[in-house]
């Protein structure tokens, strides 16, 4: 098992896909990695010569912001939005949805399990 940004990357994939195992790079800035490597997308990542896996390594520290520097600036930019009490702010704030998405059904992802209102009737035909 390959160990690539503090990730363990699993050996019985192809590189390409096992790449996306790392928080920020996902199928296109992983195949576009592997293009300027020369390093053919479809090779299990066990089969990947140590000096491959170097090259992999030094490629994503130079250019991509991944795992830990990554989530620490998403969530920095959360806290700036929250901190200046905009419109998307507040809505991070009260755990609802941010873009736009309807509310009166569905985001339950977002807002939760639904909760009983104590009295209200249903109303039927």
């Amino acid at each position: 098992m390959a160990r690539i940004a503090g990730v363990n990357i699993p050996s019985d994939k192809p590189v390409g896909i096992g790449l996306t195992y790392i928080y920020g790079i996902g199928r296109y800035s992983a195949t576009k990695m592997l293009a300027e490597l020369e390093i053919p997308w479809e090779r299990r990542v066990n089969a990947l010569t140590d000096a491959e896996l170097l090259m992999i390594r030094e490629k994503i520290d130079r250019d991509l912001k991944v795992e830990g520097d990554l989530r620490r600036e998403v969530a920095m930019n959360i806290k700036r939005l929250m901190d200046l009490g905009c419109y998307r702010g507040l809505r991070h704030r009260k755990g609802l949805p941010v873009r736009g998405q309807r509310t009166h059904t569905n985001a339950r992802t977002r807002k939760g399990p639904a909760k009983a209102i104590a009295g209200k009737k249903k109303v039927g035909k």
